[in-house]
């Protein structure tokens, strides 16, 4: 089919922008070798822990024509969701737990791909061809896509840097076999600036524009489904789910502007929970909180051992008690997290009293090895004594 007229793509974009985005552009299909050669590099470096679905699935994610050959144009649209205040301030309130700016309102997922699927059907009905709508859960490289449509550059964090909303983009695709002239790509620089290097809390990056996805928080928090490594433990703080803080650091957040869109507001009661409440949510409880977030989709358990580990770097001695009743979870991911964070908060003579009382009926060998970890670093005074 012929290349859209000027006009038919300004009418596309102008439908597509009155849907509620705030930036759509339009890239080739074709993103070049260059993506899947930085791909490969970040998986041979094993820079993506135990999520495997990137390595399974990297010949479709290395170039959008891999996944479909029939795609000649990608629409990519941006959605602001920049927070009304720096998500950091939180960090210097232990007894509270931070959960990153985009889960704290409802799931962009949904709110996303509706509109998505609205913009799609309006191209098949007014410029044919065929469409498909992605957002963030296959394998498209959305970043690359976003830097060539020109909606704005990967910064030294990896992140998409937008001039106009700074850090805060969600990022929609829809790829079509229609051909539509392409956008400009973004040039932008981050210069000198090193600020989001130098704020990971876990020293994340390996280099500028390189990251290591297994000591990332948000990874550590929200990707892997194992235990998380004890030597990064305390450098979590109270980040409980995601973590903002390389996109905060940011200086074109000063260009930045708060969300317009009310379904990306933060909930009230996930502005600034407290983790004792959230230490004690049960399976039902978590669900009902979490209803329409995309914290749901972590579960329970692995919800309450971050929460458990930020409480272990609180320094709270009434955290205790609660933690004493998670040593009998049902799950050895949070029975191993209770276990660490007892040894950060409580005397080697409660300590050894609590190892006494669990350590023989302790099942699961990960817990077991816990147990004996913490008690010698209390014994040896590295700890609290």
């Amino acid at each position: 089919m012929a290349q859209l007229s000027q006009q038919e793509k300004s009418d596309l974009i102008q439908f597509a922008l009155d849907q509620g985005f705030d930036v759509v552009k339009v890239a080739s299909a074709d993103l070049g070798k260059l993506p899947g050669e930085r791909l490969e590099a970040f998986l041979a470096a094993g820079y993506h822990g135990d999520m495997d679905w990137l390595e399974n699935r990297k010949t479709w994610r290395k170039n959008p024509k891999n996944l479909w050959p029939e795609a000649q144009s990608a629409l990519v649209l941006g959605l602001n969701y920049g927070p009304h205040t720096d998500p950091r301030v939180l960090a210097d309130h232990a007894d509270k737990g931070i959960i990153s700016v985009y889960a704290r309102g409802k799931d962009y997922h949904d709110v996303i791909k509706k509109r998505l699927k609205r913009i799609a059907r309006h191209m098949v009905a007014t410029i044919g061809g065929d469409v498909k709508v992605f957002v963030d859960t296959a394998p498209v490289m959305e970043k690359p896509l976003a830097q060539a449509a020109g909606l704005g550059w990967q910064g030294k964090h990896t992140n998409l840097l937008s001039r106009e909303f700074g850090s805060w983009l969600f990022l929609g695709v829809i790829l079509t076999t229609a051909e539509i002239a392409p956008d400009a790509a973004e040039t932008g620089s981050c210069g000198n600036c090193t600020a989001c290097l130098e704020a990971c809390p876990t020293q994340a990056f390996t280099a500028p524009y390189q990251l290591d996805a297994s000591r990332c928080i948000s990874y550590l928090t929200i990707e892997t489904r194992d235990h998380i490594p004890r030597h990064l433990r305390p450098a979590l703080g109270n980040r409980i789910y995601g973590c903002d803080d390389c996109l905060a650091a940011c200086p074109w957040n000063k260009f930045a502007s708060e969300a317009s869109e009310m379904a990306f507001w933060a909930k009230e009661e996930l502005n600034a929970p407290d983790l004792i409440d959230l230490v004690r949510l049960d399976d039902p409880s978590f669900r009902e909180l979490f209803r329409g977030s995309p914290v749901k989709r972590l579960g329970r358990n692995r919800f309450v051992r971050n929460v458990i580990i930020a409480l272990g770097n609180s320094g709270l001695d009434h955290a205790v008690k609660d933690l004493e009743l998670h040593l009998q979870d049902v799950s050895p991911i949070v029975r191993v997290a209770a276990v660490w964070a007892l040894g950060q908060l409580i005397s080697i003579k409660r300590f050894q009293q609590l190892y006494d009382r669990e350590y023989g009926k302790e099942p699961d060998e990960a817990v077991r090895q816990e147990w004996q970890i913490s008690r010698d670093e209390l014994e040896t005074g590295r700890k609290k004594v």
